[in-house]
């Protein structure tokens, strides 16, 4: 009998080799038997199977009795998995406070600043040129909350939002009640759409990851011919993300289906 591919991959993920996964396998199936009869059953070479039965044996996966001749038996795949869990959360933090303790002090002493992870993004068309970066780059969740949306601007980004949609990304739009119904119909072929009253301000989030909340009017350089001028936030931060998206699931569970 066989695993599927699936849970091969995730058990290759947490560092077992094939011939490890091969004779863990073996032993579920047959409860418990003996070095050789794993052997053959698995098809690990009878001078590898020690090998394989000890690496095992020392992550947890397996153990024995004390007959002869010597039985193995499999550990429960939940408590094998905790097990490893906990050595890899131990070597990460071991190997973390290496690299901090050594790598920091040459770092500080480069005098180099990291870039900021907020920007401030002015006027429509380099907003417009942000969100669809943000929208083209989003595989799995994108949520878009605008209290207006000009027909020229839902008819401009449909074609990507049905490619995004046709991939399988979930597509979640929060408008303003005002939004005429055609262009509320034409949103809804692709996502989620619901409708709210006195929404203010608004935004784009992509995968939980990119965010970029429109903040209104600001004003603009006194030199220029305008005095106002749209402008945003962008970011690629994951806790300012995170802080968006709860306030657009609040906005969005009172919001008229």
């Amino acid at each position: 009998m066989e695993i599927s591919d699936k849970a091969k991959k995730s058990m290759e993920s947490l560092g077992l080799t094939n011939y490890e996964i091969r004779v863990y396998t073996s032993l579920l199936f047959a409860s418990s038997t003996t070095a050789s009869e794993i052997s053959k059953k698995s098809g690990v070479p009878y001078s590898k199977i020690y090998d394989v039965l000890n690496s095992l044996y020392v992550r947890g996966w397996i153990y024995s009795d004390n007959q002869r001749p010597q039985n193995f038996f499999p550990k429960s795949p939940s408590n094998a998995v905790e097990a490893m869990m906990i050595e890899m959360e131990n070597n990460l933090r071991s190997n973390k406070n290496v690299i901090i303790n050594e790598l920091m002090p040459i770092y500080e002493k480069t005098g180099l600043k990291e870039k900021p992870d907020i920007w401030v993004v002015s006027g429509l068309y380099n907003i417009a040129i942000k969100v669809t970066e943000i929208i083209r780059s989003t595989k799995e969740e994108l949520l878009i909350a605008i209290p207006k949306i000009p027909e020229n601007v839902v008819k401009s980004i449909q074609p990507v939002l049905r490619e995004l949609a046709e991939k399988g990304v979930k597509i979640i739009i929060l408008a303003s009640d005002e939004t005429n119904n055609d262009t509320v119909k034409a949103m809804s072929r692709v996502a989620e759409v619901r409708l709210k009253n006195d929404m203010f301000g608004g935004g784009v989030i992509g995968d939980s990851r990119h965010v970029l909340i429109l903040l209104g009017e600001g004003k603009n350089d006194p030199t220029t011919t305008s005095s106002y001028d749209t402008i945003a936030i962008w970011a690629e931060h994951t806790g300012l993300a995170s802080f968006a998206k709860d306030y657009f699931h609040y906005l969005w569970q009172d919001a008229k289906k």
